[in-house]
């Protein structure tokens, strides 16, 4: 378990997710180049830690809006901290009031299907242009609880494996409703279910040993910036 946490670990600039964040992010850079700067980017979920890795923390090509349920306290002045739900908006932005939208391994946390559609018509709402990654239902290691097939077993079998072992990000549990939240608590995508939430939109495949590791979807850009 510890070599995996090292490898899915995105806090350490060598582990295999933060290099394969970084080409993912090559090919974001290459739609991103034709526009107007700065880009208004609202980043769904997203952390300063993760712009700075990237390499546009600090920037003046582009303004970052985080949105979370809890705040942080940014160190550069191209990022700012709101707190708000992914799914409803309205009250905070308008319309297109972003270049771009932005969400990395965020919309699988909303944990059914009604609440994953809000999220993706809110991303839409709110720029004409968005980026949308998340993992593959289908890749056999589980990225959250980094177990082999957890998301294809019984919701018995997981509760009684986060309340007997310490399962990655999520940890071992005492109390038996807990392990049942944090069960419930990721619904991963297939890609036919990425595709109908953004309708139109082109798919990204992220792979890894061959298969495919995650998806992304985006729509709205100037594709011919990404040849």
């Amino acid at each position: 378990m510890g070599l995996l946490k090292n490898i899915s670990d995105n806090t350490n600039p060598d582990s295999l997710a933060v290099r394969m964040r970084r080409r993912r992010f090559e090919f974001f850079l290459k739609l991103l180049s034709p526009l107007k700067e700065p880009v208004r980017i609202i980043d769904i979920g997203g952390t300063e830690q993760f712009w700075e890795q990237m390499g546009l923390a600090g920037t003046e090509s582009v303004e970052i809006t985080a949105v979370n349920l809890t705040p942080f306290e940014p160190r550069y002045p191209n990022v700012h901290s709101v707190i708000g739900n992914g799914c409803d908006l309205r009250e905070l932005f308008q319309d297109n009031q972003f270049d771009v939208v932005f969400s990395n391994s965020v919309i699988e946390h909303v944990p059914n299907l009604a609440g994953q559609q809000k999220m993706a018509a809110e991303m839409m709402r709110l720029a004409p242009r968005y980026f949308v990654q998340t993992p593959n239902y289908y890749f056999p290691l589980e990225p959250h609880f980094l177990v082999p097939g957890f998301q294809w077993m019984p919701e018995a079998l997981q509760v009684y494996l986060l309340m007997h072992f310490n399962l990655g990000w999520a940890g071992k549990h005492s109390d038996r409703q807990t392990a049942v939240n944090t069960a419930r608590s990721v619904k991963l995508l297939r890609r036919r279910e990425l595709s109908g939430l953004f309708p139109g939109c082109q798919i990204y495949c992220e792979k890894a040993l061959g298969l495919n590791k995650s998806f992304v979807a985006y729509g709205g850009w100037d594709l011919t910036a990404a040849q």
